[in-house]
């Protein structure tokens, strides 16, 4: 995939990279993300599939646990979007 989006796209980024969204070494991005919107026990990322909603101007509206269907979170989106 990252390939097929450097040749195409020329894309110099990496792409997919294994990061840390818990403990001392984690990225920053989740670090802001736990921030702006914690979790409901705590602010720690419990499992894969956290989903956040974020608006055009980088704020965190919600966070959604792991288990959260997408079409639960469309209402928020169409929201979000004002459709």
């Amino acid at each position: 995939m990252q390939e097929f989006c450097q040749s195409c796209y020329v894309v110099s980024f990496t792409m997919f990279e294994n990061i840390d969204v818990n403990g001392e070494t984690e990225h920053p991005l989740f670090k802001y993300l736990k921030g702006e919107a914690k979790g409901l026990v705590s602010k720690e990322i419990k499992g894969n599939f956290t989903k956040f909603l974020i608006d055009s101007e980088g704020e965190v509206i919600k966070r959604y646990g792991p288990t959260v269907s997408l079409p639960k979170i469309k209402v928020d989106i169409e929201n979000l979007l004002k459709i």
